[in-house]
């Protein structure tokens, strides 16, 4: 018989269900950070999902944005949709096909971990394509395989969806991205002078600025920037294991940008990654990248520059563009998951 559907999946309004589970990953253990190693998986299950029948579902993996975390995916707001609202909408009109829906939380101290392993944050890569799909297809009626799984997201999550597929091939078929990160020479550059100007203020030093901002009941803009390139340090260029022991991109003398560190950020880079992983994107059934021609780190020029690199690479890509910048753009799930449903195996 078809499970009851829980509380959560009522106050939304699903007519799918919803469900919650803690999964404790070995690829976070011990991390540096101290952050927490034990945690959620939301899966949205469409309507007619039974535990005790035999159908199975391809699962569509969603990445959160920078200082996302899971409960944030399935977070309601009036006038918006979520998510797991999208999915369930599109199914019920018929607009998509069933498919398991599942939230991976990827929060860090410093607000996010990009979704890379890295000897300062954890394995976040190794936690989200073994640890996370390992429970998913232990627990729910899934089509285990490449061709049974995608992966998308928005923003630092965009920016994930890319990257997994590029360096864990054959666990996802396809990837959307939603305004990520990319062609960091446009993204990341804007934000240095003020977190220069702000870890200055605290001697340079990474670990006394974290406190603070940690304690603070309200934090400014320049705050935020500062933390965020924190944590893209963090990911992309950790100098050691120990915490907050980073190399940043840019001269505490002078705040000028350190080209050599930089260059560390820009290997990952899918704009500049990409050419070296082309088997990994021609195993993929569906390439889409989306942003809005108004948004604020230029990452609309990230996603026209991917989008060359893979057609110069002789890949399919679909690209658009639309009139927006990069908040609340969650509307345009409305047109990757049904995209991403139907490249994916179905029983």
């Amino acid at each position: 018989m078809p499970s009851s559907v829980s509380p959560y999946a009522r106050l939304l309004g699903l007519r799918g269900d919803l469900r919650i589970a803690f999964i404790d990953s070995p690829a976070l253990a011990g991390n540096p950070l101290g952050d927490p190693s034990t945690r959620p998986v939301v899966a949205y299950l469409p309507p007619g999902y039974d535990d005790e029948g035999s159908k199975r579902y391809p699962v569509l993996y969603v990445l959160h944005g920078y200082t996302g975390d899971a409960a944030a995916s399935i977070g309601a707001r009036p006038w918006e949709t979520n998510v797991v609202q999208w999915a369930d909408r599109l199914t019920v009109a018929g607009a998509m096909k069933p498919t398991i829906v599942v939230a991976v939380d990827g929060f860090s101290r410093l607000g996010g971990s990009q979704y890379v392993d890295s000897i300062h944050n954890g394995a976040y890569a190794t936690y989200v394509t073994r640890d996370v799909v390992t429970h998913v297809d232990a627990t729910y009626r899934t089509i285990a395989s490449e061709g049974g799984r995608a992966v998308t997201g928005k923003s630092s999550g965009g920016f994930g969806a890319m990257h997994l597929p590029l360096r864990h091939p054959g666990v996802y078929c396809a990837f959307a991205s939603h305004s990520g990160d990319s062609y960091f020479r446009y993204a990341h550059p804007i934000s240095f002078p003020a977190a220069s100007r702000t870890l200055e203020g605290h001697g340079n030093d990474v670990r006394s600025f974290v406190e603070a901002f940690e304690k603070k009941p309200k934090r400014g803009q320049a705050e935020y920037q500062t933390i965020e390139m924190l944590g893209y340090a963090a990911a992309y260029s950790p100098r050691s294991a120990t915490s907050f022991d980073l190399d940043l991109p840019w001269n505490p003398a002078t705040g000028a940008i350190e080209e050599d560190v930089f260059a560390r950020w820009r290997a990952y880079d899918p704009v500049e990654e990409a050419p070296r992983r082309a088997a990994e994107l021609a195993r993929l059934r569906l390439r889409y990248l989306d942003c809005g021609r108004r948004d604020e780190y230029g990452l609309d020029v990230g996603a026209r520059e991917m989008a060359r690199v893979l057609r110069e690479l002789g890949l399919d890509v679909r690209h658009e563009e639309f009139d927006d910048d990069h908040r609340n753009v969650g509307y345009r799930y409305a047109v990757s998951l049904p995209a991403l449903s139907d490249v994916l195996e179905n029983e």
